[in-house]
């Protein structure tokens, strides 16, 4: 089956495989546990049960996700050892340091809270609970920043002399921390992570209002994910495109790639919407395309003068086709998600959010989208960097540890049997949690009248108190 394929190409294939599953829990994580916080501070704050019920829900989710998601992290760690042992001896005086940290003061800042958070509630009182609540979701943010600092720096290295030995020796930890592309994919990465869990709740409570509509904890969630769709969803394509500026400005290859352009373009280029890219032949075949737009874009000015692949060595070209399809899934996905956030708000100023179900329908396949957008974005960032390790330092290829094809093939074939049993079951136990109903929302604390999305007690006994327009909105 793998025996076209050199140990490089599979080394590549395998880090890809595993890496790609992993991606998917950590931003799903990083968004749910701020979710909970949020869940967590409302409920204390208003003694709306509605809050303490979609906690309790989403805090059994986020604990097998969050588990899935360390096992998954730590095969991936044991690849820079046994496929990639040059790139961890010339890098590990940066990157190990880096990987430490967000172990020292993320990881372990989750896993220690997690407990509490998942099972204190009556043991230590809601205050403390809050508390670990908070610094759970405080942690996966660590451990993002840091991460992302690691994968910033491959990208954009800084403050870094090089050895006699070959190896990146620190010259400056701020200029590595901050290095140029790292605020910009910090908040990218973030902003996507919120808009991934916005969009998994959003079909999650999509799914129970089309079951039944007089559901106050899906008509919450429903209503908190449609407003995080609207109000993220424009900010996180403002932040793309600072993002894509600052990529042109340190890694113009890769915006070359991702725009499609084999050639230069003296006098504007264009922005090219679809197309099959034609590496042979150096063009995209069959391109639509807009005139002068990817110049007005990328510098903001119409008819700036544009560089292509054409200036720069053909070994230094990345593969073209990945990436430029790749960055499209993205956008595409970004630009549906603005859509399904503004008709989210047109339904809502009409008074029919929960009774929309044209709305509630888009959003059962749109649930997974911000899934597939990482993904997407992933493969963007990381193909449009090859044919690089480090940028413009190190090799892919120089990167490699003296390994046979055929042994990087067994193990991948035994990840890939592992991980679909191991993870398809993890995923189809987190598909039946969210297909179970929240609960009951009625009842009352501290001898007052429970509030249940703004319905009064005498009313939820009305047959009609759910009627289209009334309560709930």
């Amino acid at each position: 089956m793998f025996e076209s394929f050199t140990a490089e190409t599979l080394a590549r294939f395998q880090f890809a495989f595993t890496v790609s599953f992993h991606i998917i829990f950590p931003a799903f994580s990083i968004g749910l546990a701020s979710f909970l916080a949020v869940l967590n501070v409302l409920w204390v704050r208003s003694r709306n049960r509605v809050y303490l019920n979609l906690f309790d829900y989403w805090k059994k989710i986020f604990a097998v996700a969050f588990g899935m998601g360390v096992v998954s992290g730590i095969v991936m760690s044991y690849q820079f050892g046994t496929n990639w042992s040059v790139f961890s001896d010339r890098t590990g005086p940066i990157l190990g340091p880096l990987m430490a940290y967000e172990v020292l003061s993320a990881f372990f800042l989750e896993a220690g809270f997690l407990g509490i958070m998942l099972f204190g509630r009556e043991k230590v009182g809601e205050k403390l609970h809050l508390f670990a609540t908070l610094m759970v979701a405080f942690g996966t943010l660590m451990s993002a920043t840091w991460i992302l600092s690691v994968n910033s720096w491959m990208q954009t290295p800084a403050g870094y002399s090089i050895a006699e030995n070959g190896q990146f020796v620190p010259e400056s930890w701020l200029a590595i921390v901050f290095n140029p592309s790292f605020p910009y994919r910090l908040v990218h990465m973030v902003l996507a992570a919120y808009l991934t869990t916005a969009f998994v709740v959003g079909g999650v409570g999509a799914l129970h209002l089309l079951r039944k509509s007089a559901d106050a904890e899906a008509r919450k969630m429903f209503s908190m994910a449609m407003w995080m769709a609207v109000l993220v969803t424009p900010v996180q394509i403002l932040a793309g495109d600072f993002h894509g500026l600052n990529t042109l400005e340190h890694q113009p290859q890769k915006v070359m790639a991702m725009e499609g352009h084999y050639h230069s373009y003296p006098e504007g280029a264009p922005l090219i919407l679809f197309g099959i890219p034609n590496p042979e032949e150096k063009r995209v075949d069959y391109a639509i395309e807009v005139p002068q737009l990817s110049s007005l874009i990328l510098k903001h000015e119409w008819g700036a003068p544009m560089d292509g692949l054409d200036t720069i060595p053909e070994d230094e070209e990345p593969p073209v086709a990945i990436v430029f399809w790749s960055f499209r899934v993205m956008v595409a996905i970004g630009f549906a998600m603005l859509a399904v956030g503004l008709w989210s708000l047109w339904a809502r100023r009409r008074g029919r959010l929960y009774e929309d179900r044209a709305l509630l329908r888009l959003m059962l396949p749109m649930a997974p989208s911000g899934f597939v957008a990482v993904l997407a974005g992933w493969i963007t960032t990381e193909v449009g960097r090859q044919p690089y390790t480090v940028y413009g330092l190190l090799r892919t290829s120089d990167s490699l540890a003296p390994v046979d094809a055929p042994a990087v093939a067994t193990s991948l074939l035994a990840f890939i049997v592992v991980y679909f049993f191991v993870f398809g079951a993890g995923t189809f136990y987190i598909l039946r949690l969210m297909g179970k109903e929240v609960g009951e929302s009625s009842a009352e604390i501290d001898d007052g009248p429970t509030r249940t999305a703004g319905i009064t007690p005498a009313n939820q006994l009305r047959p009609d108190a759910w009627a289209p327009g009334g309560a709930g909105k």
